[in-house]
């Protein structure tokens, strides 16, 4: 397996160790040249209150084929474990979903939780994905469970690990599985993720920390920034990557995109009651409550004068408003953080908001 190489993080800690194989196979970096906006989308496809998850499911083909008629570049599903409210559970599956039913989109998983999955596994899932849907498939990696700490346990078989630990030597299994291939005489290297593709999915490194993009730096990997979840470094964690980024077999040169709250509306009370929906669903998180939010509470929280004083002290983690506004915002953002595309998330508590806010954004953006 790949040799580590020490070094330390913007906070002093031990960097990720170097994933990369010693013999690799050419990669590009993720493209940006396909006519399409540097805007992309991820979608936890969320249950709304009183739907079935079938409803919630073909939802999300809709919004994904909204994005592709609007000019959105991807469709991302997340991976979420042990909610009510989310129908994101195996990522994957909807991933071959929603390919199916577009033609021209990018889609994929931002991302597959590692430490969930066996890297073996995963490769054969992508790659059969690819022989699906060739020149489609992305495939963003997180250390994160994705749910509690319980649910990680079970999904996990009992099985007690250090994910920090563990993290880079998944991944230089998994990469070396999608074609980079193992050192001579591992025991390893005889093993064929089936079936054997010509190409393997754009792979991006997903985090919320310094973490990830520095062991994308580290390792000349693509990276994804979750802004929506750590607004505060975003911007200067995203800037360290591309000022550290070490060019290697895999990728000549760096690539990173940002994930953030977005929501464009004409109609102020939208705007309004998008933002108390977050709140909302941050909120009933923290007490452990995993089903959809009710449409009257947020009705009422969003018209109430103590969410109106937390409106006035936003702490830049939303951006929303008129369409115009937030094309505005949002291209500041890109030009801060240096980034290369936008990922937009918008849940709501309205799908048909959410369809229209990816095309208010669009034609704005356009404009």
């Amino acid at each position: 397996m790949p040799r580590p190489r020490g070094g330390t993080t913007p906070s002093g800690g031990n960097v990720a160790p170097q994933v990369r194989p010693p013999e690799t196979t050419p990669e590009t970096t993720p493209e940006t040249d396909r006519g399409t906006l540097p805007l992309s989308v991820l979608d936890f496809v969320g249950i709304e209150h009183g739907e079935q998850p079938h409803d919630s499911i073909a939802g999300a083909v809709g919004l994904a084929q909204t994005a592709e008629r609007t000019g959105y570049r991807r469709y991302w599903v997340s991976e979420h474990h042990n909610m009510r409210s989310l129908a994101c559970s195996a990522p994957e599956i909807l991933t071959a979903h929603v390919a199916a039913h577009t033609s021209t989109i990018r889609v994929g998983a931002a991302g597959i939780m590692l430490p969930n999955h066996a890297p073996f596994k995963v490769a054969e899932t992508f790659r059969t994905l690819l022989a699906m849907h060739p020149g489609r498939i992305d495939l963003g990696l997180g250390r994160a469970p994705g749910t509690d700490p319980l649910t990680a346990h079970v999904l996990r078989r009992g099985l007690t690990t250090d994910v920090a630990a563990e993290f880079p030597g998944q991944v230089a299994e998994l990469l070396a599985f999608l074609g980079d291939g193992f050192p001579p005489g591992h025991p390893y290297a005889p093993l064929v993720a089936a079936p054997v593709v010509a190409e393997r999915p754009q792979v991006f490194v997903l985090g919320s920390s310094g973490y990830g993009t520095t062991f994308a730096a580290v390792n000349g990997l693509a990276t994804v920034f979750a802004h929506h979840m750590s607004p505060e470094p975003a911007v200067e964690l995203l800037r360290a990557y591309r000022r550290d980024f070490d060019p290697g077999p895999g990728s000549a040169s760096p690539w990173s995109a940002m994930s953030v709250l977005a929501f464009a509306s004409d109609d102020p009370d939208d705007v309004a009651e998008f933002e108390a929906g977050w709140a909302l669903t941050m909120q009933n998180l923290r007490r452990g409550v995993r089903e959809p939010v009710r449409p009257e509470q947020v009705r009422a929280l969003a018209g109430s004068a103590a969410f109106r004083v937390h409106r006035e002290a936003d702490d830049g983690r939303m951006v929303t408003g008129e369409p115009a506004q937030v094309v505005k915002r949002l291209r500041e953002l890109q030009d801060q953080a240096q980034v290369d595309e936008l990922v937009t998330v918008t849940p709501t508590i309205d799908r048909s908001r959410r369809a229209a806010s990816l095309e208010a954004i669009a034609g704005a953006w356009r404009q």
